[in-house]
């Protein structure tokens, strides 16, 4: 999707093994991540609920808009505040991401 101010935003499958570790946990890891490409961004990888281990996340009272992806809520872990954040309800075109977490930092992994 691009907009009227060349603001481009791509979501698509990416055929990678991805994981995210805190203080040595793994919290989540996925062979089946979306990649979401947008301008001015780094690219970030969101993974399926099932892939990550939501039981060491706890809400945060965060919530952040984004005029292109929509509003976005946000998990913590011990040390960590709004470490992971996911969109409940993404716009249409960006709907592939709809309950996918997205970690700051993951690292592909080999294999």
């Amino acid at each position: 999707m691009t907009s009227a101010t060349g603001h481009t935003i791509t979501v698509g499958p990416e055929d990678v093994r991805v994981r995210a570790v805190h203080d040595g946990q793994v919290l989540a890891e996925s062979r089946r991540p979306l990649v979401l490409r947008e301008t001015g961004c780094p690219d970030r990888y969101y993974l399926p609920p099932e892939d990550v281990r939501t039981g060491l996340l706890t809400p945060s009272d965060t919530r952040t808009h984004c005029p292109f992806k929509g509003d976005a809520s946000y998990w913590s872990v011990p040390g960590a505040q709004d470490l992971v954040w996911s969109y409940q309800e993404p716009k249409e075109h960006v709907a592939a991401i709809k309950g996918h977490f997205c970690f700051y930092v993951t690292e592909v992994v080999p294999g």
